[in-house]
């Protein structure tokens, strides 16, 4: 007897929506016995594009949550949050990590350089580099410069 009470006020309640508004919770509530009908014997699971469908749903529609039978509002709010995390994670992550690689033509200049003038420093090195066109930071060139006295360092 109750829910015949129940479905007569929400049919009355239905004659003063809009008709865009009944649309779309025919297309919620379509949506989801469709999801019960693909898996009958077991529990409903709902694939990707389903949360994309709910996610998006709950951004055109107010009354969103009135139409849920099958899961918790709590639920698309926590897919929508962590849609939301993952395209700002991807969208500041960088593209290469890291200073770029220093070629090995410039990497061979600096210690060539370096041997030939070991009383030039980085900022010398650097500025003579520069005057050539080859744009790389002073502490790039220390990096590559060979050390005075010691063994040579070759790095790649």
């Amino acid at each position: 007897m109750l829910g015949t009470l129940t479905e007569l006020i929400h049919y009355f309640m239905g004659l003063f929506r809009s008709r865009a508004a009944l649309q779309l919770e025919i297309l919620a509530l379509r949506h989801q016995i469709n999801v019960l009908q693909r898996q009958r014997p077991k529990r409903p699971t709902l694939r990707h594009m389903d949360r994309i469908f709910w996610v998006w749903l709950s951004q055109i529609w107010p009354r969103w949550k009135h139409a849920l039978v099958i899961i918790k509002p709590a639920t698309v709010i926590k897919w929508h949050k962590q849609g939301f995390k993952l395209y700002w994670k991807r969208k500041s992550r960088p593209m290469r990590p890291g200073r770029p690689r220093v070629p090995q033509e410039v990497r061979d200049l600096i210690r060539q350089m370096s041997r030939e003038n070991p009383l030039w420093g980085a900022p010398r090195i650097h500025g003579e580099l520069l005057k050539l066109g080859y744009d790389v930071g002073e502490t790039s060139v220390s990096k590559y410069m060979l050390r005075p006295g010691g063994p040579t360092l070759i790095t790649t």
